[in-house]
């Protein structure tokens, strides 16, 4: 008889997530007093999202694209999220700090868009967004995700491995970090227009090790089409083993550096936010308990955090030597 044990990682195919964290020193506070509250009650306050879904994807030149070929290997055991709830509850701050920002998010021009890949590398050069498709392979992958504000999602991403993206950058030897930079248009982003306080544009980064691993996804669709905007469109990072605030959206340049860089909360809140992030159950944040989470789809139903928030077989090795590291998250 077969016998089938499941992976760490695995769940049932219904829940899924984007991002996370807060805005803005005085907003961070406020929304992490919020947020501690909601908790102490039982759960997260989730707005309603819209009966009919706009078609996010109208006028996107890769849409014959979509849906891609699903990677079995990243199967979940139970239902996914509902899509209503996944494309319309978003944290992408630079178009305001409450999580119904999709609309506003309609107001950004995804083409022409271009990446510019500098820094510690070959050669530098700027590419294309669909010519930087042309290069790769999309497949599709269901991954659980884990918001530093204690609410889960399980989400089928469309993508294409970083680890692809790094090897057409060539980056030297000596490279140890990517810093990936989104765009700066305040013209178009409300929430960029509240500079100086804030430190746009918005800045991440991971060790070329994490942006090597086979779980590092760049994305560029959700739910069998092209990404919608506000969800990080045309491309943004999936890394299911992190808390949400470290996924960047709409990238607009990938840096390599030996230099470890220094992201967007880590500078506006360097005692709360560091640069690792990884899902740590037991690793309190300075406000609240990451021990639980929240089903984005079932409100008040609460179920324990997982260790790299399950995907602990792929990526503990990488953090061997930083068990004790203050800011885990």
């Amino acid at each position: 008889m077969l016998i089938r044990r499941r992976r760490g990682w695995e769940i049932p195919e219904s829940q899924a997530t984007p991002e996370a964290a807060f805005l803005g020193r005085r907003r961070l506070l406020a929304a992490g007093a919020a947020g501690v509250s909601s908790l102490a009650l039982g759960g997260a306050s989730f707005d309603r999202p819209p009966k009919e879904l706009p078609d996010f994807a109208a006028g996107d030149p890769t849409r014959d694209r979509y849906p891609a070929p699903r990677a079995m290997r990243y199967r979940l055991d139970r239902e996914l999220s509902d899509e209503r709830s996944a494309v319309t509850y978003n944290n992408f701050y630079e178009f305001g700090s409450s999580k119904s920002v999709w609309e506003s998010a309609q107001k950004l021009p995804t083409r022409p868009w271009e990446i510019r890949i500098d820094g510690m590398v070959e050669q530098e050069r700027t590419v294309g967004i669909d010519d930087l498709l042309k290069l790769v392979t999309l497949e599709e992958r269901l991954y659980r995700h884990r918001c530093v504000e204690a609410w889960a999602m399980a989400v089928p991403w469309t993508g294409f491995p970083m680890k692809a993206l790094v090897e057409f950058a060539r980056p030297l030897a000596s490279a140890k970090y990517v810093r990936m930079e989104t765009f700066n248009r305040p013209e178009v982003a409300s929430g960029q227009r509240q500079a100086p306080w804030s430190p746009w544009p918005y800045i991440e980064g991971l060790t070329i090790e994490e942006a090597t691993n086979e779980l590092t996804l760049m994305a560029t669709g959700v739910y069998g089409k092209p990404m919608p905007r506000q969800n990080g469109a045309p491309l943004r990072l999936i890394v299911p083993w992190k808390y949400g605030f470290k996924s960047v959206k709409s990238i607009v340049r990938f840096s390599f550096t030996d230099q470890r860089p220094k992201s967007f909360w880590e500078s506006l809140q360097a005692s709360e936010y560091g640069f690792w992030a990884n899902v740590n159950p037991k690793v309190p944040h300075p406000r609240w308990s990451q021990a639980t989470e929240e089903l984005i789809d079932k409100q008040g139903t609460r179920v324990p955090t997982q260790l790299f928030n399950g995907y602990g077989e792929f990526v503990a090795a990488m953090y061997k030597d930083l068990e004790g590291e203050k800011l885990w998250m």
